[in-house]
């Protein structure tokens, strides 16, 4: 990978391979303790900074990167946090809008691990991944120093290790069903959970929700009297047409208009994340109708704002795009997306999902935008295996739809061949391909192009 020394890429996957001896991100213990424990023994670092919190269940990362470009186009210095990363690990801890290096890495990780240790010697069950890696985003944005933190939930709300930081700001985007093993099937009950972050006198930004979420949501407010922000009520999107490489923009904030935007990212999912993230750093500052943000630094913000792995073009003639819709709400978005700003002749996509995912919701979404579908797998022990996935894919695509490639290089290789193929057999033009289903199959195909981490 350029851009990295050899030795400080193997110090990190050293690093690393301890950490994955512990729990996984998808496996909780209900209980802040030990990240509560962590953080008093390195004089807890969460306090030093004013946190923006970023929870719900799709668009968190898109949402967080968004209020990041914002903060610091306004002048702040910033650390950002966020899980899962698409290809190496220092993604999820940014420092001035980038990634820190692997050196930095390891030596934030070698400076917390003897405190790490203590914690695990005194209880029954040791500090998990995500909890370690918590610990060491609080302690590296202390160190920095930085001027604010954007924070993104990793899982769930309540009992997230990160909601041990005392969020001025909660931001909420669409919560719907996924980790369903860890957090249930009832809506009601997950949007519960999630609402845990919206602290007693935070401002509560959120995005449009299920009527049971909104509810729960509002009730959170009620009991620990928030300030409640709703997309569509005080803030939203006007105006949204479709643009060369992305969207121009008329947005409602809640301290007045800001128009001629221009977010160089797809989707009306990526436009309600916008506002979601000019409500929040609006929140941030205090604005109201006499104090708006400086409009040239909002346009400048948003033009420059970036989303790696989501609807991203790493390839033209035939287009290929990555997005790493892993549920049935995210391939809902990008469907949509794909619908309304593609014009492709005939599109292709590159499917592998994790074991626990809803892969027939995911198929089921993708099925009315694309002609084909090749099923594969991704670098992680749970991805599903392809041949499983065929079987879903089939009652949903015809066997004559779906072509099974167990490797994701032959997939995408067999998916432009077929998104270039008309039906006489001849190659034209105006084909596309999609990788998607999983946040990993997103980031190795981002790896197979070529595309550093970001």
């Amino acid at each position: 990978m350029t851009g990295f020394e050899t030795g400080s890429l193997e110090e990190l996957r050293q690093v690393e391979s301890e950490l994955d001896t512990r729990w996984p991100e998808t496996k909780i213990e209900p209980s802040l303790d030990r990240i509560r424990a962590l953080a008093d023994v390195l004089g807890d670092p969460q306090g030093a900074y004013p946190v923006v919190h970023v929870g719900g269940t799709n668009g968190k990362t898109s949402t967080s990167r968004m209020i990041d470009a914002l903060l610091t186009r306004i002048g702040l210095r910033t650390g950002r946090y966020t899980s899962p990363h698409l290809q190496l690990a220092t993604e999820r801890i940014s420092v001035d809008g980038a990634p820190i290096s692997p050196e930095r890495y390891v030596e934030i990780y070698r400076d917390i691990e003897p405190y790490v240790s203590l914690v695990d010697s005194r209880g029954d069950v040791p500090m998990s991944k995500f909890e370690v890696l918590t610990g060491m985003a609080f302690a590296a944005f202390a160190d920095a120093p930085v001027d604010a933190a954007v924070i993104e939930v990793g899982l769930g709300g309540s009992w997230d290790a990160t909601n041990i930081a005392d969020g001025r700001i909660a931001v909420i985007t669409a919560i719907g069903l996924d980790h369903v093993e860890y957090l249930g099937g009832d809506l009601g009950g997950i949007a519960e959970e999630k609402s845990g972050i919206i602290k007693p006198g935070a401002v509560a930004v959120i995005a449009k929700q299920d009527p049971v979420v909104e509810r729960v949501l509002l009730k959170r407010c009620a009991e620990v009297d928030a300030t409640v922000a709703r997309l569509g009520s005080e803030f939203g999107v006007i105006q949204r047409d479709v643009a060369v490489g992305g969207q121009m923009l008329r947005l409602q904030g809640l301290a007045g208009e800001y128009d001629e935007v221009f977010l160089p990212l797809h989707g009306a999912h990526q436009a309600a994340n916008a506002a979601l993230a000019l409500a929040a750093v609006e929140a941030f500052f205090g604005a109201g109708p006499e104090r708006r943000l400086d409009i040239e630094a909002v346009r400048e913000a948003f033009a420059t704002a970036t989303s790696p792995g989501r609807l991203e073009r790493v390839r033209t003639a035939p287009t290929v795009l990555v997005d790493a819709a892993h549920n049935p709400q995210g391939a809902e978005a990008l469907a949509k997306a794909l619908d309304e700003e593609f014009g492709f002749r005939k599109l292709v996509a590159v499917v592998g999902v994790m074991q626990e995912k809803d892969a027939v919701g995911i198929l089921t979404a993708l099925e009315p935008v694309v002609q084909e579908v090749v099923v594969t797998s991704n670098s992680s022990p749970r991805a599903m295996d392809p041949d499983l996935l065929a079987g879903i894919a089939i009652p949903i695509f015809g066997d004559d739809r779906m072509v099974v490639r167990p490797h994701l290089d032959d997939a995408i290789e067999e998916a432009v061949r077929l998104a270039e193929e008309s039906d006489d057999g001849d190659v034209v033009s105006g084909g596309g391909v999609v990788v998607t289903g999983s946040v990993v199959t997103a980031g190795d195909a981002r790896a197979l192009f070529g595309k550093e981490p970001s």
